[in-house]
């Protein structure tokens, strides 16, 4: 099992960056691909980025293409997502979440560890 929290949230200006971190408790973090996901007011959770395990392999929504990087430091048993030229249709609450898998995966019922979320919003 592994247990997730995220942190970095906050209120930033339109074009601005944010970085976000997810920490991670267990001995097998390395074993599990991680995901980014976000749930704006009135909207159904949705994916925003996944990486491996081993932090190879990358993918994300078309919509943060090119502004956000989901990275991870397996030492650290963490994992990130630095956002860039933030715009107010970002805003949203930012989960972190693990699944025991050595690629990635996209769909939200994949992922079993889910963290409480944190709060970004991006005033225009």
């Amino acid at each position: 099992q592994v247990q997730v929290g995220e942190s970095g949230g906050g209120l930033v200006q339109a074009g601005g960056p944010l970085r976000l971190s997810c920490a991670a408790a267990g001995r097998t973090f390395s074993s599990y691909a991680m995901g980014w996901f976000r749930q704006a007011p009135g909207k159904e959770r949705e994916f925003v980025a996944a990486i491996n395990s081993r932090g190879l392999n990358t993918y994300y929504v078309d919509s943060v293409k090119g502004r956000f990087t989901i990275s991870r430091d397996n030492a650290k048993n963490s994992v990130y997502l630095q956002m860039n030229s933030l715009k107010p249709e970002d805003t949203a609450v930012y989960y972190c979440a693990a699944v025991s898998m050595t690629g990635w995966a996209t769909a939200i019922n994949l992922y079993d560890y889910w963290g409480q979320g944190t709060q970004v919003t991006v005033s225009s």
